[in-house]
């Protein structure tokens, strides 16, 4: 494997010498996302406890109709605002998050015991609304049974009549287990990133060579062209794990800056979590690596290949989709499943569940049988003289 290391040292030294590259690919792509994340989150999560934590400001139309209701609004730190003429035209164009209607027929069905209905207008579509409807709306139902209470004790009626079942919940899920669900998409961004930070290398070494024409001097050296290959896959597979670890530990960083606990979740991303992840992420890696070379091969020119490289780069998107719009408990099987295997393993992981030895061990030998197969077939394609013409 002499001449393999020495093609490996070679592609490293050219791509430590492209800066561009080397900070797009080193920098810019771990440290985007977390910066993007992190300034996502905390702007979500401030805004949302900000709001809950200020009064609440609710236009209501009819409000002398129910003055009791109002009235205990107030004491729960509601501001009631006049209402508007047109309730759903306000709601529609974003004037008012929800409006309180109260028709006049309220206060007869309430003086005769019957129920008494209001309105709530609102669209649901408009997501930084829900908080305020959902405040609202609980509001309303503890000051209906509330005054159910009061009807059955004046009747001579238990209120517990009422409530025959009574649910006791008993959460099993933990803090690191509940931050799963904000933190979903960083197994994509470690696949993605060990998609990123190969992709510029597997371009330059294989159509930025054959558009250089530097590629057929290479290959007519006396070196199998296994060797060469493998010297390649070796140089854009060690950048795409460098990406992958950079992105762990800005992930692992960022996580300090989030507000996560106060509501109730906790990001912690410990050694055993890096070491893990970087263990079923490397035949990833070498695999991505293999793909793009094998894809790139196809390309007579570097900007050819970007467009195809970019096409390749939906295949880690399905997976993700799959996964996050279907509900799914893990088996054994999903670990054989290349990208699907990562990406349980490391949401299992994120959640701090442990993850058998033996399901890793799947996840790395599967994977990295899969890679092994694009090697060979790319090694074919090196094997042909066309591969180093360019015109």
């Amino acid at each position: 494997m002499k001449s393999a290391l020495i093609v490996f040292l070679k592609e490293v030294r050219e791509n430590l010498r492209d800066r561009r590259t080397l900070i797009n690919t080193l920098v810019t792509g771990p440290l985007m996302a977390p910066l993007i994340f992190v300034l996502s989150v905390n702007t979500l999560v401030t805004r949302e406890l900000d709001k809950a934590e200020r009064p609440l400001a609710v236009p209501v139309i009819g409000a002398e109709h129910a003055p009791n209701l109002i009235e205990a609004l107030k004491q729960q730190r509601v501001e009631i605002k006049p209402g508007p003429t047109d309730a759903e035209r306000a709601v529609r164009e974003q004037d008012a998050d929800v409006v309180l209607r109260i028709p006049a027929k309220y206060a007869e069905d309430w003086n005769k015991g019957q129920t008494a209905q209001v309105e709530l207008v609102y669209d649901e579509s408009q997501r930084d609304a829900n908080s305020s409807v959902n405040r609202l709306r609980t509001m309303l139902e503890r000051y209906g049974e509330r005054a159910g209470a009061l009807r059955l004790l004046a009747r001579g009626l238990a209120p517990s009549v009422m409530h025959p079942v009574v649910v006791a919940e008993r959460d099993q899920s933990t803090p690191q287990a509940r931050s799963s669900l904000m933190y979903g998409m960083l197994p994509y961004f470690f696949i993605l990133g060990a998609f990123i930070g190969g992709m510029a290398l597997a371009i330059d070494t294989t159509a930025g060579e054959r558009e250089r024409q530097s590629l057929e001097p290479l290959l007519a050296n006396p070196v199998p062209r296994g060797q060469i290959l493998a010297g390649k896959l070796m140089a854009t597979t060690a950048f795409a794990v460098t990406t992958v670890l950079l992105s762990i530990l800005a992930f692992s960083v960022a996580g300090r800056f989030m507000p996560t606990e106060r509501i109730g979740m906790v990001l912690t991303i410990g050694l055993r979590f890096v070491f893990s992840t970087l263990f079923v992420m490397l035949p990833l890696a070498m695999l991505l690596a293999s793909l793009q070379t094998m894809v790139a091969a196809f390309a007579r020119s570097f900007r050819e290949a970007q467009t195809y490289l970019s096409l390749l780069m939906l295949v880690p998107v399905i997976p993700t989709l799959m996964l996050s719009l279907m509900p799914f408990k893990p088996q054994l099987w999903m670990y054989a499943v290349p990208l699907m295997g990562q990406q349980v393993a490391i949401t299992r992981l994120l959640r701090g569940e442990t993850v058998p030895l033996h399901a890793l061990a799947l996840c790395f030998v599967c994977t990295a049988i899969a890679a092994l197969l694009v090697y060979f077939v790319t090694s074919r394609i090196y094997r042909s003289e066309k591969l180093a013409i360019s015109g």
